[in-house]
């Protein structure tokens, strides 16, 4: 398969691009280094399986967030644009290839949510598949987890945990979450590997959602 000499290629340069992220890029508990490492991981994973280019797919997944703009910035929706421009900034500064320029561009500015830009190019969708990947199963829970005292969120409505008869409300509660967001991400994955692997991390957390109304009485 191409990917065999492409990975082989790519891999060269994947220590100056762990380097930019770790001496430019603005880090916090949900985005830090070993989240873009499993991004990374998980991107090779379904480049392969999907036959994508992995000139292309390191690279925009090592630099995906290497403008991390804050989710309560006016700024977040254009956040993954910014991460691409920069990131393109740095690839021609290290002489990477210019010729990935702009599918790396376009697969970085399509990976975020918030964007809500169409993945026109495989690696996009790999790429836009392996970053929320990261926000389910056992990576996912704890990220979501960790967060949830930064927006001074309980971990559930007391009296209805469920919001069997009330509305969702995601920055009052961590647990709302998983069902206004992280639930419905199975069905975003582009890719076959990306939705066999979501379903299975979605599987989990429901697990987890079990367990909890179990202990709770709920």
């Amino acid at each position: 398969m191409s990917n065999n000499l492409e990975l082989h290629q790519a891999y060269a340069w994947q220590t100056r691009f762990k380097n930019f992220i770790e001496q430019r890029m603005r880090l916090d508990a949900a985005h830090d280094i070993a989240h873009i490492e499993r991004v990374v991981s998980t991107g090779i994973a379904l480049a392969i399986s999907e036959d994508a280019d992995l000139n292309v797919v390191i690279p925009a997944c090592w630099l995906h967030d290497c403008v991390n703009v804050p989710k309560d910035s006016p700024q977040r929706s254009v956040g993954s644009k910014l991460s691409a421009k920069r990131a393109n900034q740095f690839l021609m500064q290290i002489n990477y290839p210019r010729k990935y320029f702009s599918d790396i561009e376009h697969a970085i500015s399509a990976h975020s949510y918030s964007a809500n830009i169409p993945t026109t190019t495989v690696e996009a969708r790999v790429v836009q598949d392996a970053d929320r990947l990261d926000a389910l199963g056992a990576v996912g829970l704890s990220r979501c987890l960790m967060l949830a005292p930064s927006f001074g969120s309980q971990l559930y409505h007391p009296s209805d945990p469920f919001a069997n008869q009330r509305v969702l409300n995601d920055k009052k509660f961590c647990i709302d979450h998983f069902y206004i967001k992280l639930k419905g991400l199975v069905d975003t994955m582009k890719t076959q590997a990306g939705h066999l692997e979501a379903k299975k991390r979605w599987d989990f957390m429901q697990s987890y959602l079990d367990q909890l109304a179990n202990e709770i009485g709920k």
